[in-house]
């Protein structure tokens, strides 16, 4: 937890940095343009495949198949799209990763254990003789 909080409070100050080292390289108009440019897509690809994940899950459910991998999909999404919304390089880089289905599909799988290992530190038993 830690961790997400210092990476939390440094996310702003490396997007700082990279914003103005991109002004440098190819131009303020031009980078102004790329982060409005990747804003405008976040949002429609939010809409876009959002809605499909969220449909996904409906159908899952009315078929009485329990819509696990479908919820992580519309999870990622959600991450992905959210992602690009906000202002930045870094952020739109890993956006477009979780958004694109393939990378999507490690991701959900690095996520999968991460929360098993989770479930299982929470269930160890301890013995005491």
């Amino acid at each position: 937890m830690r961790n997400f909080i210092i990476s939390l409070l440094l996310l702003p100050l490396i997007e700082l940095i990279i914003f103005l080292l991109a002004g440098n390289i190819i131009g303020i108009t031009e980078t102004l343009i790329i982060v409005i440019g990747t804003g405008i897509l976040g949002g429609i690809l939010l809409k876009k495949q959002g809605l499909k994940a969220i449909r996904n899950v409906q159908v899952q459910l009315n078929q009485g198949i329990m819509p696990g991998d479908a919820i992580l999909d519309s999870f990622c999404v959600l991450v992905g799209g959210l992602l690009l919304l906000f202002p930045g390089f870094l952020t739109d880089i890993v956006g477009v990763i979780i958004l694109f289905p393939p990378t999507r599909r490690i991701g959900k799988n690095l996520l999968m254990r991460s929360i098993q290992r989770k479930l299982q530190k929470k269930n160890r038993v301890t013995i005491i003789h």
